[in-house]
């Protein structure tokens, strides 16, 4: 970049904005310590008066760098190229495009200052004519108005940074080590955001952290639950702790609209998107991946939202949210994303795409990786009417080899659900009947993790049922489903083994006529809720896939969410601000008993802090499950402790309303006492306490029905 203007040519531009000529010099701005993205942080360590990088209100103008030096005769015709090239971007102000001359000579300076609509208008200008070539001497050099000035500070001498002495910071995993093995949450309820404890013995949370205007629109833990993101107009913040949540990390990326953290926390995606000043225009989507612990743009992806609309569901605008997918479990090696006809995979390493080249993929229109290994299972339509059948396949990287692949006919839709060890992939594949009047759904199931990747075809028995929820036991071999129609479907248990045996799926049970329309397991499998949501107003079954039995049946009324904790031993069950009234949550245990419940006006968001995977090898927790009764010993008395603590509280209670109920009472009667002459003179004398009371007194008994049992005697 050669930048021919001077420190004068900018103030003289800025004068001619009509804003304060200092505002661009850095030197004299300041911020208050702690200020930004809206919020003050109580981790701020920025001393009174330090310098801040600020946005100086600029970001609507560019500068064009080596334009031809021409005299008085020629400005014209130059100003009208300028104009022609640059209005192509978008709209220039009135009186947008400043080219300053020599005072003397009247020639041009070589370089111009042309001020757009707005920033993404100055921002795509900049992309698509830096470098641009003029003729044979003169290449465009763009620059933003707001960098000129960070270049004009540069200082001449280089001098190493000023070293500052290690501080540890607070360990992000203390959490972890709580006392009574509880578990935290968030939620957001009005302008207030709160972090608590669930302190299901005491049958209440306790309050960790509280903060009002915390975020500007939603808040998301990280994966494994060592952060937690809030979400403003200058960007994104992460935060971190146990009790203090001071801020990491600013990730700057203004008008931010989603996030999205990489599995192993490493990386944090964020995504904008802009209205065009041209209507016919479509909006233009800016995407950052941001190394969490630096706050470093590792790489930023920019275009219109067609370059990003393609597969998937969850967006913003047309956009497919998340845009980019992660692959290779927690090592957050990979990332892809989908394109017309391709899938493009990102290492990151180098953040450049494997082998400099997308995978080709004719028609693709959806793809997903294993949860834990790198491979990617990509879904095509049907091309041609039929002449080119449907297909799925998997697909290794970095190798990109096929693994397997698998033609469908008459295809009228397709989904892919991974389980969550990467074992198994069933995809649903609707199809069309012989008259194409109707469809039928199947299950195509994929052992990922033996010879060949055997496939099994799976249909249900009555092969018109619609399919409403399908869900896989978390690491496990089980899968459920809802099938049939509203108001009662079904619900079926299967596993991909059978028996002892391996290689063919099974049939458990079937629940005939069930009010639910969504499935959610434990983590720890072996329990699952069967929930109606929506039009079923939260009915509720908890229901023990081991046993094949129901463990409780109830109702959390107009309930819109359901989620387990991390442990698999509580679940809550939500009423957000979509519904008017009875918003809050309700925490219950794994059987489906409500421990307590919490009303919260405005109630938007409730999230349990995900756990990270446990340190424990398979031998170790099979050993601690076999001897269960004996650690559970401890903890059953401490439960008894605490029953007995609650038990005393509530006696205390009920003592401390007694002797309000006593002294109010006394008082009562000792007015009524006072009183006395005053009533007789109102009654010219008469004692009206003496007086017997003008009504009966009657006694009704009132018989209800505790218990009804019915029992069998033999007579033999």
């Amino acid at each position: 970049m050669a930048l021919t203007m001077t420190m004068e040519d900018i103030r003289d531009f800025a004068s001619r904005l009509d804003v304060d000529v200092a505002s661009i010099d850095l030197d004299s701005i300041r911020l208050p310590p702690g200020e930004d993205f809206g919020i003050i942080s109580d981790d701020e360590d920025l001393k009174e008066g330090e310098p801040l990088e600020f946005e100086e209100g600029f970001g609507n103008i560019i500068v064009v760098d080596n334009l031809p030096v021409v005299t008085k005769d020629k400005f014209e015709k130059l100003d009208g190229v300028i104009r022609k090239i640059y209005s192509q971007m978008g709209v220039i102000k009135e009186n947008g495009l400043w080219m300053p001359v020599a005072p003397d000579t009247g020639e041009t300076l070589g370089y111009c200052f042309i001020e757009y609509n707005t920033p993404q208008e100055a921002e795509l200008a900049k992309e698509k004519t830096h470098g641009y070539k003029l003729d044979r001497k003169h290449n465009f050099s763009v620059n933003m108005f707001d960098d000129i000035d960070k270049f004009m500070r540069v200082p001449e001498e280089w001098a190493p940074p000023e070293t500052k002495p290690y501080a540890p910071g607070e360990n992000l995993q203390k959490w972890l080590t709580d006392e009574k093995a509880r578990d935290q949450f968030v939620i957001r309820a009005g302008s207030d955001t709160e972090v608590m404890w669930n302190d299901a013995r005491h049958a209440k949370p306790e309050l960790v952290y509280k903060r009002s205007s915390w975020t500007e629109s939603f808040v998301q833990w990280s994966p494994l639950g060592t952060y937690l993101a809030t979400v403003h107009r200058q960007g994104a913040a992460v935060w971190g702790g146990a009790t203090t949540f001071n801020r990491l990390m600013r990730c700057a990326h203004p008008q931010v609209k989603l996030i999205d953290f990489s599995p192993g926390e490493t990386y944090l995606v964020t995504y904008s998107s802009h209205e065009p000043s041209n209507p016919r225009d479509t909006h233009r989507v800016v995407i950052n991946i941001f190394d969490v612990r630096t706050g470093k743009v590792m790489r930023d992806f920019k275009g219109s939202a067609d370059d990003f609309a393609i597969g998937g569901t969850g967006g913003v605008s047309g956009v497919s949210w998340p845009v980019f997918r992660w692959g290779g479990g927690r090592e957050d090696k990979y990332f892809a994303r989908i394109g017309k006809n391709t899938v493009s995979v990102y290492e990151t390493e180098t953040f450049t795409l494997i082998d400099k080249k997308s995978i080709k993929v004719e028609n693709v229109v959806d793809f997903s990786w294993s949860p834990t290994d790198p491979i990617l299972a990509l879904y095509a339509p049907e091309l041609g009417g039929g002449n080119q059948p449907a297909r799925v396949s998997l697909v290794q990287i970095p190798s990109k080899k096929e693994l397997r692949q698998k033609n469908l006919f008459s295809v009228s839709d397709c989904k892919m659900y991974w389980q969550s060890n990467g074992d198994y992939l069933a995809v649903k594949v609707d199809r069309y009947t012989k008259t194409k009047k109707s469809t039928y759904t199947g299950f195509e199931l994929f052992r990922i993790k033996e010879r060949d990747i055997p496939i099994e075809v799976l249909e249900l028995e009555n092969k018109n049922d619609k399919i409403i929820a399908f869900a896989w036991e978390p690491k496990g071999h089980r899968f459920a489903v809802i099938h049939g129609d509203n108001p009662k479907p079904d619900v079926s248990f299967y596993s991909m083994r059978s028996g002892t045996h391996t290689g063919r799926v099974s049939k458990l049970a079937t629940l005939k006529g069930k009010q639910a329309n969504a499935l959610f397991w434990s983590p720890g499998g072996r329990f699952i809720i069967l929930a109606g949501l929506k039009g079923f107003n939260g009915q509720l079954e908890f229901y023990n896939v081991d046993e094949l039995e129901t463990m409780a049946q109830t109702e959390h009324f107009m309930a819109t969410d359901v989620e387990w904790d991390p442990t698999g031993r509580y679940v809550v069950t939500a009423v957000t601000s979509v519904h008017e009234m009875e918003n809050g949550f309700c925490v219950w245990s794994f059987n489906g008993k409500q421990l307590y419940r919490i009303l919260k006006d405005h109630f938007f968001q409730f999230l349990w802090r995900p756990r990270p995977p446990s340190f424990l090898t398979p031998e170790k927790e099979e050993e601690i499950a076999k001897n269960l009764k004996k650690y559970s010993k401890k903890y059953e008395a401490e439960d008894q402790d605490v029953s007995l603590q609650l038990s005393e509280q509530d006696r205390e209670k009920r003592r401390m309303l007694k002797e309000e109920w006593d002294r109010w009472l006394s008082e009562w009667k000792r007015l009524h006492e006072e009183e006395k002459l005053e009533r007789q003179k109102l009654r010219d004398g008469e004692a009206s306490d003496d007086e017997e009371e003008e009504y009966e007194a009657k006694e009704v008994e009132i018989e209800e029905v505790l218990d009804v049992s019915e029992e069998v005697i033999s007579f033999d």
